[in-house]
């Protein structure tokens, strides 16, 4: 009797020394290289990595993509009448690739990745169509999301690789509260893995919409970071597993708060916390973990800078300071391309 208790305390204790073990986390890199892949008058907010091409939506009706092995780059424009959109959503299947305008009316536009031949596939139009980030669960089904229009957020899926588009129903989406909505800041509060989908939205409350069955239905989950206002919450988020989640914003109209605006899920999205919480950067419009980490490095980019972090977002590290990119997306685990105002840059990591 003696021995088994021995045994058992004995067990209770390593399991106790193993659960307040903390995690030897180390930076990947100490060096980072930048090279210009584009330098041209409009604004950046979404981009895809294709293979060796970098593909982007922008102002002013532009499209195209930037060969990341040194072939020839592509542009493209679309406009409607006299309106050149303002795309800020882009996502990918196999053979096409796809963009979507904010405000009205909403155009989304399937394009060969020839370049090609380019087409609209979806239109909608009314005083609140705002619509904010889009993906692909794989080569026939995709998702895009918007602003509220009857109550509810705005999200439209296809099911036939992008050929047509279907609204789904405010009874079947959650209602939002008052003053709240999404921001369209770097295609990234819309979040896919697997069959899995989250939303993210902002202003006076910023929570977490989750789906399991690709939209069917949704539950919801509030979040604890800076919100209360018409500029303030979430902005981004990224998931790197379906556990292991990360989110950064804060307050749009005052650039260097750092408090409330990062914060990490690690039971996929049902409960958040804070991290670093009045340190390192503040407003941020893009978070991407980085490729093959375990979920433990992470980087931003916002006014602030091009900041890293290589334990889960407890401390950051400034790594490159410039400061009018909105968006980021890895090509590898030691290369990420930034884009924003006027450029589009290749980052290296060492």
């Amino acid at each position: 009797m003696k021995k088994s208790l021995l045994i058992l305390l004995f067990a209770a204790a390593l399991l106790s020394c193993k659960k307040e073990e903390k995690k030897d986390y180390k930076p990947s890199f100490t060096i980072v290289e930048a090279d210009t892949l584009l330098n041209e008058e409009i604004s950046i907010r979404a981009i895809t990595i294709d293979g060796d091409k970098a593909w982007y939506a922008a102002s002013m009706g532009k499209y195209g993509w930037v060969s990341l092995s040194g072939g020839k780059n592509f542009s493209g424009v679309i406009s409607k009448d006299t309106l050149f959109p303002e795309f800020r959503a882009i996502a990918q299947t196999k053979n096409d690739i796809f963009i979507l305008n904010v405000g009205t009316p909403a155009m989304l536009y399937k394009i060969s990745k020839d370049g090609k031949t380019s087409k609209e596939v979806y239109s909608e139009t009314g005083e609140k169509v705002f619509y904010d980030s889009m993906q692909f669960y794989n080569d026939k089904e995709g998702i895009a999301m918007g602003d509220p229009t009857d109550g509810c957020l705005s999200v439209i899926i296809t099911s036939d690789g992008g050929e047509t588009w279907k609204k789904i129903r405010c009874g079947t989406m959650l209602k939002v509260v008052e003053g709240e909505a999404a921001f369209a800041a770097s295609n990234t509060n819309l979040i896919v893995k697997s069959g899995n989908t989250w939303i993210v939205s902002g202003g006076k409350k910023s929570r977490v919409f989750f789906s399991a069955d690709k939209g069917k239905s949704w539950e919801v989950y509030d979040t604890p970071i800076v919100q209360g206002s018409e500029m303030t919450g979430i902005f981004s988020a990224d998931f790197y597993d379906d556990e292991i989640g990360f989110a950064v914003g804060g307050n749009y109209e005052k650039l260097d708060a750092n408090t409330g605006n990062k914060i990490i899920t690690q039971d996929g999205g049902k409960t958040w916390e804070k991290v670093a919480d009045g340190e390192s950067f503040g407003y941020a419009s893009c978070v991407q973990f980085v490729p093959g980490s375990n979920g433990d490095e992470l980087m931003t980019v916002g006014p602030s800078g091009i900041f890293y972090s290589y334990d889960r977002g407890a401390t950051w590290k400034k790594i490159f300071d410039e400061k009018n990119y909105h968006t980021l997306r890895f090509a590898d685990a030691k290369t990420f391309i930034i884009a924003g105002q006027k450029k589009i840059l290749r980052l290296r990591l060492n």
